[in-house]
């Protein structure tokens, strides 16, 4: 064996360790949080409120709040990013203004939730009097979510070979129309999987809802479809504790007697949920793609 192809091996060995280091601490701090949180998972558990005093309590209301968040902020979210994303991936060219925009977005990324979560309790819940709200929530979401969904989305779009836009202008297409009929189609797995793990963060956020949504919930009429009302299910207006906000604040108050037992439970919901969401993206991704190729 020559010595060129001793480094070689010694090199591939390091890197596989290090693969096998990262492997084994992920998989470590999912048993840390599955193992014992998975056996006070049940029907019951899921489907029933949640307690303030007493024991037995679920999370249901608290699971439906963190779903309705992850699509209200999406809902707002998606095209701000989209359109930030075609902008700067067709329309603009490369000066200083758009490399100050990257930069500006990197920035935003780079700052902590709970930063972004003391600015949306400033200007959404005391200056524009959203109060305690899902919406001030999906706000403040949408701030901490816009670097990933425009990156992701830019890069999607990028993707796309230019033959096709030429081929689009060759036919005497406007430049929009081929935006919206070529290159949005092709870019769509790549902005449907970038969507969808953006949704993942949602799900998992906490230090920015605590000051934005809040930490209480209220009793809500599941059969109250009137979105004006105070205790619809669809009111944005109401206050609003997610799944991940309610984990926080059992493990720092503890009022419950079970407190534990729900913290872990609902811990393990909150990452099973996030694995799906993420095992989603692939699948769905993966299927678009697919069904461009025929």
């Amino acid at each position: 064996m020559t010595k060129a192809e001793r480094i070689d091996r010694i090199a591939t060995i390091l890197i596989l360790l290090l693969a096998l280091a990262v492997v084994g601490l992920v998989i470590t701090v999912l048993g840390l949080i599955l193992i014992p949180g998975i056996s006070h998972i049940s029907w019951h558990f899921l489907t029933s409120s949640s307690q303030s005093f007493e024991t037995g309590g679920g999370i249901f209301d608290q699971l439906f709040n963190s779903f309705y968040l992850v699509v209200l902020t999406l809902l707002i979210s998606v095209p701000l990013a989209l359109g930030a994303a075609i902008y700067l991936n067709e329309y603009a060219k490369q000066n200083w203004f758009t490399d100050s925009l990257r930069l500006a977005i990197e920035v935003l990324s780079s700052l902590p939730s709970i930063v972004i979560g003391l600015f949306g309790y400033l200007v959404f819940v005391l200056k524009w009097g959203l109060d305690f709200s899902l919406l001030a929530g999906a706000l403040v979401l949408t701030i901490l979510n816009l670097p990933l969904l425009t990156r992701t989305s830019e890069t999607a779009l990028s993707q796309v070979p230019n033959l096709q836009r030429q081929a689009g202008l060759g036919l005497g297409m406007a430049k929009w129309q081929v935006i919206l009929k070529i290159v949005l189609p092709a870019a769509l797995p790549g902005i449907l999987t970038g969507a969808i793990l953006s949704a993942g963060r949602i799900f998992g956020e906490a230090a920015a809802l605590i000051y934005t949504a809040g930490q209480s919930t209220i009793t809500v009429n599941y059969q109250d479809w009137n979105p004006f009302s105070p205790t619809s299910f669809l009111n944005p207006m109401r206050p609003a504790e997610t799944l991940a906000v309610h984990i926080w604040k059992l493990n720092t108050e503890g009022l419950i007697p079970d407190a534990s037992a729900v913290s872990s439970g609902a811990a393990a919901v909150l990452v099973l949920t996030i694995l799906l969401f993420n095992l989603g993206a692939r699948l769905i991704g993966h299927l678009i793609s697919k069904r461009l190729e025929k």
